[in-house]
């Protein structure tokens, strides 16, 4: 099961040889994009979806005063929007934060696929549920923890996310955010970041080498953070 959506839909619900085959004719055809580029801006009228097949983005949105604030990160298999040329234009941006591989799904693919396969059609409902949840606490995340718990509590959310997709060796992953995007997430300065994160070394919590981020103690990470990975609804309703 190479296709990461695939992956990641079928934790949710079970998935026959067609709705998997449905899915990779959805990804077919991607095409490389570089690192910083925008995938849609803001004021954009959307008519396709994006999927995200390698690499990360970001949702964000510059102020007047140059600003800006990231309001979620998108990694393979995620959607950027399944249902997002309902909208007339696009109230903020997503840009890559990494080289990545893209697929464009038509609007009529993803309308056909979701009436013809109703599995697909309700896992996709669990999946913007989902990220409905996780900007939930990243409103919690800014506006009730200090910096030292934020970036903790973000660190344990994205090694739960890409494990889903296999994208994990044990505590590490590959995390392609410099401090100043990290500073855009928080709320916070890249020196206050930088500060954090050094606490984090000092005490033995983390490694951090270019992208490679390493947790070296998870269940210490969890506790310091509060980490509760429920929102993230892993786990089927029966």
């Amino acid at each position: 099961m190479t296709n990461p959506l695939t992956r990641k839909l079928a934790r949710f619900t079970d998935l026959d040889d067609e709705d998997v085959a449905e899915l990779d004719r959805l990804a077919a055809d991607p095409v490389e994009r570089r690192a910083s580029a925008d995938l849609i801006r803001e004021g954009d009228r959307p008519e396709d979806v994006i999927l995200l097949l390698r690499g990360w983005a970001h949702r964000y949105k510059v102020l007047p005063n140059g600003d800006r604030q990231i309001m979620a990160y998108l990694i393979p298999g995620d959607l950027c929007d399944p249902h997002v040329f309902i909208l007339d234009r696009m109230d903020h941006s997503i840009g890559l934060l990494s080289d990545a591989l893209v697929a464009t799904i038509p609007k009529r693919a993803i309308l056909d696929v979701t009436n013809r396969r109703p599995a697909i059609a309700k896992a996709l409902w669990w999946s913007t549920l989902v990220d409905e949840a996780t900007l939930r606490h990243w409103l919690v995340n800014i506006g009730q923890r200090d910096a030292y718990d934020r970036i903790a509590h973000l660190f344990c959310e994205m090694w739960e996310r890409l494990s889903e997709i296999g994208l994990t060796t044990g505590g590490g992953f590959e995390m392609p955010v410099t401090q100043e995007q990290l500073g855009d997430t928080m709320g916070l300065t890249a020196v206050h970041v930088n500060r954090v994160l050094q606490r984090m070394r000092s005490e033995e919590l983390i490694t951090l080498k270019g992208r490679q981020l390493v947790i070296l103690d998870m269940d210490r990470m969890r506790r310091v953070s509060d980490f509760d990975p429920r929102y993230l609804h892993r786990t089927r309703r029966r």
